[in-house]
């Protein structure tokens, strides 16, 4: 049967019972790891079957405590930053466009599910989308202590005052663009005595720019739209004309060489191309924890047996044990493949990585109202295995392959409609410039809608961004008075009130998510108002712990201290309850947001959240006090408040598996800096031995032990040694280049008989406290004594913070909830390069940010 042959597979995973996890790879202990989140933006490899390479996830390792509750693996949080600016697809407009008439085929893809049902107009009906949040207004006010409650100052609700929430936020400034008219200045006139070539100045291309040209270039093309104003509020329009290209999907399946079969009990297995894609899948993860987890293999199981319904064995082998698969012909073969792909050269690499961007540049960019704009994620995520996070009930789920009938295109009326890059008809071709999503599809694992959206930096991202931290500015105007109101709800005598100004208190003080109700079929996550009695427990007088597993099965483990009533509170709800039993029964997210947007307007649960990280942020920053700390100190200090609002969020992470082998290598630099100092002391102390009383140069390198000594020595010899045979054997290669004579053996063994030398007095230095003083002066020693001196304080810094960090995720607060002016004004305050606090990708997504004045306070 042809590849693409069609075929349509129902697969219903059976989650009940539990599968043995014995077969005949031979894994015997179970492992609860995580993944990573199922990422529309896909690597490099994405552009070949997942059947064909090998994605290894490393499984998240717990960190040890002494807790009556067993901990959860830890996950990494994911990032809010692909979140919808309207979160639904919209319903085509009446005079929308249905599907494009493109040529027929009836090719189907491998073991697709059941296409979307579609309406009478042959457009899928969807979900309606939600609402912008509003653009607020700002404030520099700086008033307020996210983490310490503010009493009630009385009984009486106080009335939202009328803030001007409406007003516009002020313009970042910064400087303007340079315009064209450079274009036009004269050229540059000769110096005197030197004569300008007329072939030389003709010679050079009017193509070819300079670093600085190609810079100013750059900052040209961005679109500075927070000079212009230009914010859009709900449902106002996004874009007055947009093209773009669809998006890409993957290449479909080819099937592995003849000689390479997976086995049933010995024997070898002849499977249709069909059914050996999805057992690929699950091969190339055959030595990760996922293969060793039993609802991963038995959800896998399940689906690829109703595969094999449709497609099975051509020899007639019936599979139907598990324990009796053996993949591990597969797994040896994607192996060698993946060692192939490494072993690649330089300019095979570029080739190949030329080749993947001709083939993928004009799905990159669009049109968006005549501006050329980056679009992020527009490769289709390719069929594979489903990872999830934590204990996830579907994990090792097939997901199947997409198709564009699975999918809603977004465009401009009137643009030229895009072919998809296989067989088939768009779901749906819409033209709503109310929302920003360039394409639509929705998920068979869990029904989630994906979007395409334009990259991170585009502008309406940025202004997504912006109007999201201007709201959560706003927040300041409003917080005391929302305060008093929910400290007087505390005592209300109604049940419900009571329940909804708890769940306030813990929002506001410890920055939990709201949290949603989950089914079945989702890992049992929790929010605030989703709590169990089981998750709470009360120690008298007046703590609180609280232990469940947050978004992404985080595990939330945190003994606080609480308001005495709140106290008083919690043993309430809990009373005649049983462990499983919600523990704020009378609240919902939906209920208590709305209660939110009557304080102020827009204001949801994640706005207290985000303010609470960016004004905690800000506090701390403001608190430390700098004035004449190292660059290495100031980096310090920035991460550290980094990391106490990373914590105050819940933004843990698993300590990275090459952690210890990391700081074993950061240890052995720092002896080696030590080293270095040690001899530059000892050759000062033989040029003049008065320096051996003097208070900075007389305490020796302590943690320098004499095994450690020889053995770096040893090391340093090999590493000169290697070094001069490359320098000889390159010498020679371009003598033969130039047809000259090559250089004899000889020479290369008197090089190496200097190295030894060199290495021999070294030895003989040892225990002596003097050495060669390479015939530098005592002021030359004395200079590089005291830079050796910063260099190593500078580095013992650096391996404080990498192993103060290795258990947080520092990454999610600078992404989603830290605004990034804060940053930017720190950045310019401590002369700091903004490059040491942001990556490339952060400078390119915050643009709007990086101008601002140094006086700004969130």
């Amino acid at each position: 049967m042809p590849v693409n042959s069609p075929m349509l597979v129902d697969i219903k995973p059976v989650l009940e019972g539990t599968a043995s996890n014995g077969h005949q790879h031979g894994t015997t202990t179970n492992g609860n790891g995580s993944s990573k989140v199922e990422s529309q933006d896909t690597s490099d490899d994405d552009d070949l079957p997942l059947s064909q390479t090998t994605r290894t996830t490393d499984a998240t390792s717990v960190a040890s405590r002494s807790l009556k509750r067993k901990k959860a693996a830890y996950a990494e949080t994911s990032s809010d930053d692909d979140t919808p600016l309207a979160s639904s697809p919209a319903k085509p407009k009446p005079n929308g466009k249905g599907k494009p008439k493109q040529e027929s085929s009836d090719t189907g893809d491998n073991y697709d599910a059941e296409p979307a049902p579609k309406n009478g107009r042959g457009r899928a009906s969807k979900p309606p989308k939600k609402k912008l949040k509003e653009k607020s207004n700002n404030s520099d006010e700086d008033n307020d202590e996210p983490l310490k409650a503010k009493r009630a100052a009385g009984r009486k609700r106080k009335v939202k005052a009328e803030s001007g929430s409406d007003a516009e936020a002020p313009k970042a400034r910064g400087k303007k663009v340079k315009t064209e008219e450079a274009s036009d200045a004269e050229t540059p006139k000769p110096k005197r005595g030197k004569k300008v070539k007329k072939d030389d100045a003709e010679s050079k291309s009017p193509t070819k720019k300079g670093k600085k040209e190609k810079k100013e270039e750059e900052q040209e093309e961005i679109f500075r739209w927070w000079e212009n104003g230009r914010e859009n509020g709900d449902d106002s329009v996004k874009w007055t004309t947009l093209e773009h290209q669809g998006v890409l999907f993957p290449p479909p399946y080819e099937p592995l060489p003849l000689n390479i079969k997976m086995r049933y009990n010995g024997l070898v297995v002849d499977l249709p191309p069909e059914a050996e894609e999805v057992a690929g899948f699950y091969a190339a993860l055959l030595e990760t924890d996922h293969a060793r987890d039993a609802t991963f293999n038995k959800n896998f199981f399940e689906d690829w047996k109703n595969v094999l319904k449709r497609f099975p064995p051509r020899d007639g082998t019936k599979i139907t044990n598990f324990e009796l698969c053996d993949f591990h012909p597969m797994y040896e073969y994607f192996e060698v493949e993946k060692a192939k792909k490494k072993a690649m050269t330089t300019e095979e690499k570029k080739t190949a990585k030329k080749t993947r961007d001709e083939m993928e540049a004009k799905y990159t960019t669009c049109l968006l109202d005549g501006r050329k704009e980056k679009v992020g994620n527009f490769r289709v995520e390719p069929p594979g295995l489903f990872r999830g996070r934590g204990e996830h009930p579907k994990k090792g789920a097939l997901k199947f392959r997409v198709r564009p009938e699975d999918i809603t295109l977004n465009i401009g009326e009137g643009a030229p409609i895009p072919v998809p890059n296989m067989p088939g008809y768009w779901k749906a071709v819409i033209h709503d410039n109310t929302v920003t999503w360039l394409a639509n599809w929705t998920e068979n694992i869990n029904g989630n809608h994906k979007y395409v959206f334009l990259a991170a930096g585009s502008s309406l991202k940025g202004q997504s961004d912006m109007q999201k931290f201007e709201k959560a500015r706003e927040l300041k105007n409003h917080v005391d008075r929302i305060r008093e109101n929910y400290q007087v709800d505390l005592r209300s005598k109604v049940m419900a009130d009571r329940q909804r100004a708890t769940t306030m208190y813990f929002i506001d003080k410890l920055a939990l998510r709201a949290g949603n109700e989950k089914g079945e079929d989702e890992a049992d996550t929790v929010g605030c108002c989703s709590l169990r009695c089981e998750h709470v427990t009360l120690e008298a007088p007046d703590f609180i712990i609280f232990d469940f597993l947050g978004k992404d099965s985080i595990r939330y483990y945190n003994r606080v201290q609480v308001d005495p009533q709140v106290f008083k509170n919690i043993r309430i709800f809990k009373e005649n309850k049983n462990d499983d039993d919600n523990l704020f029964d009378r609240v919902t997210t939906t209920t208590l947001n709305k209660h939110l947007t009557s304080e102020m307007k827009g204001l949801t649960a994640k706005v207290f959240r985000t303010f609470n990280a960016s004004i905690t942020f800000q506090r701390l920053l403001d608190a430390e006090n700098l004035e004449g700390a190292s660059l290495q100190e100031k980096l310090n200090a920035y991460n550290a408040a980094n990391r106490q609002v990373a914590i105050l969020c819940n933004h843990q992470r698993s300590a990275p598996k090459t952690h210890d082998q990391s700081m074993e290598k950061m240890r052995n630099k720092y002896r080696a800096f030590k080293y270095d100092r040690m001899k530059l002391r000892h050759a000062l102390f033989k040029l003049d031995p008065k320096y051996k009383k003097k208070p900075q140069y007389k305490d020796d390198e302590s943690d320098l032990e004499d095994d450690w000594i020889v053995e770096y020595e040893d090391s340093l010899k090999a590493k000169e040694i290697e070094k001069a045979e490359k320098k000889f054997a390159k010498e020679n290669e371009k003598l033969e280049e130039d047809g000259q004579k090559l250089q004899k053996d000889s020479v290369l063994k008197e090089r190496i008989e200097e190295i030894e030398k060199e290495f021999q007095q070294l030895a003989k230095e040892r225990g002596t406290g003097k050495a060669d003083t390479k015939h530098r002066s005592v002021d030359k020693i004395e200079e590089a004594i005291e830079k050796m001196t910063e260099k190593i304080k500078a580095f013992k810094l650096q391996m404080v913070d990498r192993d103060a960090g290795k258990e947080v995720a520092l990454g999610t607060s600078k992404i989603n909830y830290l605004d990034p002016r804060i940053t930017a004004a720190w950045c310019q305050i401590h002369d700091v390069p903004i490059e040491k606090m942001f990556s490339k990708t952060l400078i390119t997504k915050f643009p709007w940010a990086m101008e601002v004045e140094p006086e700004w306070k969130f």
